[in-house]
């Protein structure tokens, strides 16, 4: 009786160091994401910031756009991820305490932001190219209402699309996800991890692109994409809720796309 009162506790202790980092990782990556919005905004009133929104970039100019992506990233999808990250370690605990091998749940979790780095590559190439094409402001927003109307509208037709209802399916099952797709060992964690962030990034990729939009270092944008993608995952009628979004945002794309063109 003790001695399952003992396992239980270590359980609860474990649970608690597992949320407990999560909710480190949230906070510091949002402390980080609200400095740099507010260093950002500083600059703006400057005559420098004005000439260097107008100069090539440079290899440092890219890799700091890099980490603005990746820290973001990490931000905005890490606590989505949270019931299947809880899930994953409550396995591993499990299996520790029954003396069978088991793997520290960062494995999993670098496995999945290796995925959402590999996001914030090619979204990092996509800002320097608009950037150097004079399609963005000095708030990184698309200045194209074609372009900024076309990336509204592409969000919420894929919002219906069946790719999306089929990742988001695994996204909202973390349970179904680890009978299907368990792996053994710290290379089976992180492919897991890998695995699970795929799914993640063919909900979510083309909502991110809506950074563009409004601008990729506007915070309040950026809180209101990470609270909805948060409620298509986890609440009850998450699937409902990001349709009826689709509509709303096809109909805001094309009326800025007939705005311009009235």
């Amino acid at each position: 009786m003790q001695q399952a009162m003992s396992r239980e506790l270590i359980q609860r202790r474990d649970r608690v160091i597992v949320m407990g980092g999560i909710i480190g990782i949230a906070v510091l990556t949002w402390a980080y994401i609200v400095y740099l919005s507010w260093n950002m905004n500083n600059m703006m009133m400057s005559a420098d910031m004005a000439m260097a929104q107008m100069r090539p970039w440079s290899a440092a100019d890219f890799a700091l756009t890099f980490v603005m992506w990746a820290v973001m990233m990490t931000a905005m999808m890490v606590p989505t991820a949270a019931p299947m990250i809880l899930l994953f370690a409550h396995v591993q605990r499990k299996r520790k305490a029954s003396q069978r091998p088991f793997v520290p749940t960062g494995v999993f979790l670098l496995g999945y932001l290796a995925v959402w780095y590999g996001f914030a590559a090619v979204a990092s190439v996509t800002q320097w190219g608009l950037h150097t094409a004079a399609l963005l402001s000095p708030q990184s927003a698309s200045t194209s209402p074609f372009l900024g109307g076309a990336l509204l509208v592409a969000a919420g037709v894929f919002q219906w699309s069946s790719l999306k209802s089929a990742c988001l399916s695994h996204c909202r099952g973390p349970l179904g996800f680890l009978m299907t797709e368990w792996r053994e060992g710290k290379e089976g964690a992180f492919v897991m991890g890998l695995r699970h962030g795929m799914f993640c990034l063919g909900c979510c990729w083309v909502l991110m692109a809506l950074l563009f939009v409004l601008g990729v270092m506007n915070l309040l944008w950026i809180a209101v994409l990470s609270g909805f993608v948060l409620i298509e995952k986890l609440a009850p009628t998450g699937q409902w809720v990001g349709r009826f979004a689709g509509i709303l945002l096809i109909g805001w794309g094309a009326w800025m796309i007939l705005g311009a063109l009235g």
